[in-house]
């Protein structure tokens, strides 16, 4: 398992779902962690592609057909996070410079499956400096026809019950946790523009209209690109009785493949890439 070192950060990349398992700076650690031989809770810390979040009742309609996916989420029927969170990634590079920088280069191939006949070549870079950890996923159809994609990763920082968001609309949800209106976070518990604890408050809740890509649980902050991650899914584990709170920028909301909202189409031999960076604040 690839160890990290760098800026003054510490951490450990996992080949299944190329999952970020630890990261730790000035001897705290900055998200959750798993035993080295999993399972791994709750998605903690890999990468979620080629759709972060749900895919409603695990169907979709693409391109002119209609597609069924697995259902990974049988209490609710839908397909979740993707195709890659569980599986073997290969390490193609890596290199460390102690007490510099150290990056971790991870690569896998996604080939036509049930629900997605679609071949995408994937990268994953994790590269560790005293701006902490940043990931870059990297996407290219390597199919003769265009492909849906989203992506995003899913680590649950520790670093306290204060959360700071700057998102102006938050995504309502139904039972099924499928979106079914866009509403704005003013005068409601969604408010997270001025930072303040989060008092006992249940979220799993995706957010945009974001002034800056940026979200800080405490003493760690996540930071990214708004235009190409103009989504960011928010999950308190209090309810799952799991420690931390998940930060999930997403190039897309929930659904995106049956609502098409933000959907990446990737043409044959296009390139989609995304970064991401979790650092101590």
């Amino acid at each position: 398992m690839p160890q990290l070192a760098g800026g003054g950060y510490i951490a450990q990349v996992s080949p299944r779902g190329a999952a970020l398992r630890t990261l730790r700076h000035g001897g705290r650690d900055l998200i959750t962690t798993w035993p080295a031989d999993g399972p791994v809770p709750y998605f903690a810390g890999t990468i979620l592609a080629p759709w972060p979040n749900r895919v409603g009742g695990a169907r979709y309609a693409f391109d002119g057909e209609s597609h069924e996916l697995p259902v990974t989420e049988p209490e609710r029927g839908h397909a979740l996070h993707g195709l890659v969170s569980d599986v073997d990634w290969q390490v193609v590079e890596l290199l460390s410079v102690e007490d510099e920088h150290a990056f971790v280069r991870l690569a896998h191939t996604i080939t036509p499956t049930p629900g997605y006949p679609f071949t995408l070549r994937l990268q994953v870079v994790h590269r560790l400096d005293s701006h902490g950890l940043t990931t870059t996923v990297t996407a290219r159809n390597e199919g003769e026809r265009p492909a849906p994609y989203g992506c995003g990763p899913h680590p649950w920082l520790v670093g306290g019950d204060e959360l700071h968001l700057p998102a102006s609309r938050v995504l309502l949800t139904g039972p099924a946790l499928l979106p079914e209106s866009l509403a704005d976070v003013a005068a409601t518990p969604y408010d997270f523009r001025e930072a303040r604890p989060l008092d006992g408050t249940v979220l799993d809740h995706a957010f945009t209209g974001l002034s800056a890509g940026e979200a800080r649980v405490g003493g760690v902050r996540v930071t990214w690109d708004p235009a190409v991650l103009p989504w960011v899914q928010v999950c308190t584990g209090r309810q799952l009785d799991y420690e931390g709170v998940a930060v999930e920028p997403m190039t897309c909301p929930p659904d995106a493949f049956n609502s098409g909202t933000d959907l990446v189409v990737l043409a044959p031999g296009d390139e989609h890439e995304a970064s991401w960076t979790i650092s101590a604040a």
